[in-house]
């Protein structure tokens, strides 16, 4: 049976290279993926099939890693030999812990150590509920790590460049080191088992092999992390770790109770796709992972299933089955998508935990050909089927193609398929801040609109009065005529020309909050008319905001921040600097070490604060905005805001 692990974690800590050490052992690796993209990369390893699932480091592209967790049987995150880089690994931490996917920590480039590995280890149990366990020790010669102790086996091993590891004695300076940090392991893993903890209150010394049992358990059970060392790039600790996932991590088998478990189906599982990529002129590529063996033409998500291949870099081999673990290419099969859970007969979106941070960067898409104007909406939705980290819709003020991005890493990824799959070239700008206009007192007005044009002329004659609404009320329209002065049948007419009129007021803006009375008027028994009456009322409508003082509002949003509890002291004065308010802060119930920041700021603030809160978090907070009210702005920010606008024609 085929195994398949996903490798997670911040760039720069040697992901990729530990991919490629792991395929190389036995072979060779898969070329690298472009920036912002998956890499799947298939090996042997002592007769077994396996897949490792790369994912891209900057948490613009979390989602990617959430999408690789739906295919994984176990994850491996990477983290520095730095106490300081450990809040890096936080959001991956929260990954697995809220899929429940089993865990292994890699501490990468050991070699590079300055401090001590506990250290290290307790840096990053900061932001772990499930117990981390340290598995190893390094050995050191002088400043430099050398080699590791395996705590279990109690074997010391030392390093070799591009060789593995030799066998050696354990140094005598070793020992109480090494036979400290076994004490901390048992004690941790006594917790998962009786015997084990029996065999330590009696003060006996257990047997390896029961030992080794625990781990797996403990991993398989998903009850603890464990920590293991060594450098990807001198292909140090990289057997060690192929062991641990070939002994330790789950098979396939559990990947599917999980995912039914989340969902609460009955239906057996036949796959999940996981990936997806448009190429040009082979169209969707959709990546499964086969939960049951599958061939072409089997029931797939409700319809037939198409080509499968093995994709090798840029390149598709074409086979005629997938056993149960493993990994392929769906060809012609644009009814599957990745970030999706497959049955014979549907597909099934996954649990809350898989749908991770909203977009918070906002572009507005232009075509450079305007030929591709038609052809942008279906290329950003067609993107959007498989990129769930992106948002792809039609901008409310201007109809042009609106996308939502995490970050302009994640925008630059999406103009790249953009030009790639679909030859689209296009431009990117902010939207237009969303401005509103309202009046501070009532007006009243007397409008008479007439037009003689041969034969049956226009007149419509109205009386109206004009008053602020409590704010959020909207437009409302009432009228208290007496005597017929405007006939019942043309009172709706005038309505629907003051509604008009509200689509742009005497600053430049739709006008919200406003109340419009009609209380007399005049009509004529041969010129009036519905339309006479509505072009009066949206004249007269127009005449009244100009003389009621408008005033300019200027949107704010309730703003949630998700983020490591060390940076939260950093927001306030971000806030502060935008006109915001702080409105407090908890701790993230959901996740250990983070917390919850929420503020109010207004709209114009947002895109200046997604690049100024991933400066001040190391691009690791996120947040999500809700409208909350319209406030008055007022001063040179509104004279700028208003002069602008009134360089912009009206649209018909």
């Amino acid at each position: 049976m085929a195994r398949c692990f996903a490798v997670l974690g911040a760039a720069n800590t040697g992901k990729s290279t530990l991919v490629d050490r792991m395929a190389s052992l036995e072979g060779s690796p898969e070329p690298a993926a472009p920036p912002g993209e998956t890499r799947t990369t298939g090996f042997e390893h002592l007769g077994e099939h396996w897949t490792a699932i790369d994912c891209p480091g900057s948490t613009e592209f979390l989602q990617n890693s959430a999408d690789a967790l739906l295919a994984a049987d176990a994850a491996v995150i990477c983290v520095a030999p730095d106490p300081d880089a450990a809040v890096l690994a936080a959001p991956y931490l929260r990954l697995v812990e809220a899929s429940g996917t089993p865990a292994i920590v890699f501490i990468n480039r050991i070699d590079e150590a300055a401090g001590r590995i506990r250290d290290i280890v307790a840096a990053i149990q900061t932001y772990a509920t499930h117990p981390l366990v340290l598995r190893q020790v390094p050995i050191r010669d002088g400043d430099s790590v050398v080699g590791a102790v395996d705590l279990v086996s109690e074997r010391a091993w030392r390093y070799r460049e591009g060789e593995p590891s030799a066998l050696v004695e354990l140094p005598p300076e070793m020992t109480d080191r090494e036979q400290e940090a076994r004490a901390d392991l048992l004690e941790h893993l006594s917790e998962f088992d009786d015997w084990l903890l029996e065999e330590l209150i009696e003060d006996r010394t257990p047997a390896d092999g029961p030992v080794f049992a625990i781990c797996t358990r403990a991993l398989r059970e998903n009850r603890a992390i464990p920590v293991l060392i060594g450098s990807a790039g001198h292909g140090n600790g990289v057997v060690r770790m192929m062991k641990a996932l070939r002994h330790e991590a789950p098979p396939v088998t559990a990947l599917a109770e999980r995912l039914g478990g989340h969902l609460g189906l009955s239906e057996p599982l036949v796959a999940v796709g996981f990936h997806a990529e448009r190429r040009r002129h082979v169209g969707k590529t959709v990546f499964l992972r086969a939960l049951t063996p599958i061939e072409p033409g089997a029931t797939v998500g409700g319809q037939t299933l198409g080509q499968l291949a093995l994709a090798r870099g840029d390149k598709l081999e074409q086979i005629d089955r997938i056993d149960a673990g493993a990994v392929a290419a769906a060809v012609k099969s644009d009814h599957l998508s990745a970030g999706r859970i497959f049955t014979q007969t549907g597909a099934h979106a996954p649990a809350g935990w898989w749908r991770t941070n909203p977009p918070m960067l906002w572009r507005i898409l232009e075509p450079v050909h305007e030929r591709d104007g038609v052809k942008l909406p279906g290329a950003l939705a067609k993107l959007a089927e498989d990129d769930h980290g992106m948002s792809a819709s039609q901008d409310p003020e201007t109809g042009s193609a609106r996308v939502g991005a995490q970050g302009t890493l994640h925008l630059r990824a999406i103009l790249k398929r953009l030009a790639d799959s679909f030859t689209l070239e296009v431009t990117d700008v902010e939207p237009a801040h969303v401005y509103r206009e309202t009046i501070t007192r009532e007006a009243t007005v007397h409008y008479r609109h007439k037009k003689q044009t041969g034969g049956s002329g226009q007149f419509a004659d109205v009386r109206m009065t004009l008053r602020p609404n409590p704010r959020g009320a909207g437009f409302t329209f009432d009228e208290v005529v007496k005597g017929g002065s405007v006939p019942r049948n043309h009172i709706p007419a005038v309505e629907a020309g003051a509604r008009e009129a509200m689509a742009r007021g005497p600053l430049g803006f739709p006008v919200v909050d406003v109340g419009v009375t009609l209380t007399d008027g005049q009509h004529h028994s041969v010129d009036s008319s519905d339309m006479a009456f509505k072009i009066a009322g949206r004249q007269g409508v127009h005449q009244g905001l100009a003389e009621a003082t408008p005033v300019l509002l200027q949107p704010f949003y309730r703003v949630t921040f998700h983020l490591p509890s060390v940076y939260t002291g950093t927001l306030v004065p971000i806030v502060s600097a935008h006109r915001g308010q702080v409105l407090g802060y908890d701790r993230d119930a959901a996740a250990e070490g983070w917390d919850v920041f929420r503020a109010s700021l207004p709209e114009s603030a947002l895109g200046a604060i997604v690049t100024e809160l991933r400066s001040a978090t190391q691009g690791l907070g996120w947040f999500e905005a809700a409208f909350e009210r319209y406030e008055e702005l007022y001063g040179k920010e509104a004279d700028r805001v208003v002069e602008e606008r009134q360089r912009v024609p009206a649209r018909a």
